[in-house]
């Protein structure tokens, strides 16, 4: 199944409760950009796949917070404690 613009989803964030989400932006496996929370926190979230040498370089980007309000701020300070234990768990599956 592949991913299709404007295609709305809850991502169950555990504590934080299901968030919901929109696809923006599709590149079939190079990749996919989807708002995150709409109408709270206002933020998009990025992932790209590229080739590097032998192997594929995967990237995240997740930007927009608003750090003047104290929702943006306390999701900007959880989050980046929490995609690194995000893509420590990839690279867990993923054998890397």
């Amino acid at each position: 199944m592949c991913a299709v613009v404007g295609h709305r989803f809850m991502l169950d964030m555990g504590p934080w409760g299901l968030q919901p989400c929109e696809v923006v932006a599709v590149e079939h496996e190079r990749l996919l950009c989807y708002s995150f929370a709409p109408g709270t926190l206002n933020t998009t979230v990025t992932w790209r796949l590229e080739p590097e040498g032998s192997g594929t370089r995967l990237s995240l980007e997740h930007k927009g917070f608003d750090l003047d309000s104290p929702l943006g701020k306390a999701a900007f300070q959880g989050m980046g404690k929490g995609w690194p234990e995000v893509i420590q768990r990839l690279q867990d599956v993923l054998g890397v």
